[in-house]
């Protein structure tokens, strides 16, 4: 009960700043680190010391797991390649120069010891994508911090893993890439069956209350075995969330995923800033520590310094090689548009595509004598091969041609078609999206250190030496990137003129509405409609639903109509609505429209769909 009046009076601070920090236009974790410092000092407070297991274990999953599950999934696939580069190459590069450095001017440091302090100031922290987001810039500039500081904790801790071992024993590069590459992919295979087990069981789950419960333990879940079997349980929480995220829709009612993040909401904001909070507390014991070691907090301070404007400086160094060899890599976008379109244009009007048309629209004519005529399809177009095309894909030279009516055909047809909708989307949203040197400017200052960098230092072994100093240097690199990067990051995105205009993504919604209304007027002028025990909707109920189609009413009045009547329109308006839903879902897979517009529609559907709902017999909720 000792713990009580803390817990209390911590809930109480998170909520009084978060509610403060809007008015004095400074962002809560910020405001949350400087109050825990100053609480710290107080002679009535004890030195605050955390075991970090709690942290690494019992807070990051679940802060990941809610990040990754309302991470726009196309998004993250369009920029997997910067966000890779940046959550696992930039964090390599940085742990191994700083450790060269801490090795170099720490005495009675190794070289291991070194690259592992390297390793855990590395990760950047996802409080700058709050910041960033609530300043209003572009989407994808949003998505690649926010993917960074899901993936970077992963590599981050992997790294220190690996650095903690060679401490102990002798470990070569080679095993180092091997524990790495083992941990990820074990990690993303358990983390993928977990989402998926989640989303058939929680499809099963009426009650949204257990429904949301089930929720709270699926990062765990993931997590366990993935650290029991050596692999990396943070990739495995990431995975698990972008898998549950990607099938939500489809599987869960709107309630359900409604209650679930209204619920996650909650639990982020006492984990993220009670974390922070818990840094500022735990400066006073730290301080204490390293002063009867060393006498002095300069050297700390000073080193601290030191790895800031390294770490700083490395990833300026990197976003411009990256953005550089990102517009490299799209100089030719324009022209592959075309000729994508080209062949789209003539699948569309039945044609299949020749080989010639497939090498004019990728560009990878040199590789078809290595491929000879009946090898697989033309960069990047699943199942076009051989001399006609998809009507040659049945299985190699000579194989009998699929007829046009073959359901594999179509099929196969319908796949092809898919990919190369997706792929032009993807060129637009690259154009439209630009990632140039104003934003390369924003994602360096973005990239701020946080909480998992003070939780790895308190994971340091007991008998490293000069431990308390690892820890303080960590903390200062932390706190010192939190308040100088993150107090001034609003005023760079001013400066900067990074302020997206939203109107665009108003004319997508209205837009994908209108696609959605023409889906359901096909559902109700279906020349079979019937209920679903098989006998005929009545004239005026499918008047009804067309007279709400047209006007996009969200259907918020009570019924007046007969039991038997208001049971046929909530039959007719539910199976409306699940094919617009299905229409959304299959729109999403093309990348046609935005996530932002994606998301704003799929809430209106949600919100028809519980209009509907909530107006039926208690019976038949």
């Amino acid at each position: 009960m000792e713990f009580a009046p803390y817990l209390i009076a911590g809930v109480l601070a998170v909520v009084g700043v978060t509610a403060l920090a809007p008015r004095l236009g400074v962002a809560a974790p910020l405001i949350l680190v400087l109050l825990g410092v100053a609480v710290s000092f107080l002679p009535a407070v004890s030195a605050v010391e955390v075991d970090p297991e709690w942290i690494l274990a019992g807070v990051l999953p679940p802060l990941l797991y809610s990040a990754s599950v309302s991470m726009p999934a196309m998004d993250f696939r369009r920029d997997l390649k910067a966000i890779s580069g940046l959550s696992v190459v930039l964090v390599v590069i940085s742990a191994v120069v700083l450790g060269f450095l801490f090795h170099l001017l720490i005495p009675g440091i190794g070289l291991a010891t070194g690259i592992a302090l390297g390793a855990i100031i590395s990760p950047t922290d996802a409080v700058a994508t709050s910041i960033v987001k609530k300043a209003g810039v572009s989407p994808r500039v949003v998505t690649v911090l926010e993917g960074e500081s899901l993936l970077n904790d992963a590599s981050a801790l992997v790294l220190l893993r690996s650095a903690i071992a060679a401490t102990a024993a002798t470990v070569s590069v080679g095993q180092v890439a091997g524990d790495f590459v083992y941990a990820v992919a074990v990690a993303v295979a358990i983390g993928f069956v977990v989402g998926k087990a989640n989303l058939w069981l929680r499809s099963r789950v009426r009650e949204a209350t257990s429904n949301t419960a089930i929720s709270f333990v699926v990062p765990f879940i993931a997590f366990l075995p993935s650290e029991h079997l050596g692999a990396s349980g943070l990739v495995a929480v990431v995975t698990a969330g972008i898998v549950t995220g990607l099938g939500a829709p489809r599987h869960l009612s709107p309630q359900d995923r409604i209650a679930e993040k209204a619920n996650w909401r909650t639990v982020e904001l006492l984990l993220e800033s009670g974390v922070f909070l818990l840094m500022g507390l735990e400066v006073f014991g730290l301080v204490e520590e390293v002063r009867e070691e060393h006498g002095s907090l300069w050297m700390a301070a000073g080193l601290a310094l030191m790895a800031a404007v390294v770490v700083i400086a490395l990833r300026s160094v990197f976003v411009a090689v990256l953005l550089w060899l990102m517009k490299r890599s799209n100089r030719r976008n324009p022209e592959v548009r075309e000729k994508l379109s080209a062949v789209t244009e003539k699948l569309e009007r039945g044609e299949l595509p020749t080989i010639e048309d497939r090498e004019r629209g990728t560009g990878r004519r040199k590789r078809r004598a290595r491929r000879g005529p009946g090898g697989p399809g033309g960069a990047g177009v699943p199942g076009l091969g051989g001399p006609g095309g998809l009507a040659g894909a049945r299985g190699g030279p000579g194989a009998e041609p699929f007829a046009a009516d073959d359901p594999r055909f179509q099929s196969r047809m319908a796949r092809v078609q898919t990919f190369l909708t997706r792929r032009i989307a993807d060129i637009d949203y690259l154009a439209q999206e630009p990632l140039g040197r104003r934003e390369g400017v924003l994602l360096v200052w973005a990239g701020m250190r946080g909480v998992v960098t003070l939780a790895a230092a308190q994971s340091l072994p007991a008998d490293t030496p000069h431990r308390a100093l690892l820890i303080l240097i960590a903390f200062f690199v932390a706190a010192g990137t939190l308040l100088v990067q993150g107090g001034t990051l609003p005023w760079v995105v001013r400066r900067l003129d990074l302020t997206v205009d939203t109107s665009t993504e108003s004319d997508e919604r209205l837009a994908l509405l209108g696609e959605l209304s023409r889906v359901a007027s096909e559902v109700i002028d279906a020349p079979g409609l019937v209920r679903p025990d098989g006998t005929p909707y009545a004239p005026e109920t499918i008047e009804r639903v067309r007279q709400e189609i047209a006007h996009d009413d969200l259907v918020d009045r009570e019924a007046t109509e007969a039991d038997e009547q208001h049971r046929q329109y909530r039959e007719l308006r539910l199976a409306v609505l699940a094919a617009q839903r299905e229409e959304l879902l299959h729109v999403r897979d093309h990348g046609t429209y935005s996530s932002g517009a994606m998301d704003e529609t799929l809430k209106v559907l949600d919100a028809s769909q519980i209009s509907v709902e909530m107006h039926a017999p208690a019976a038949e909720r």
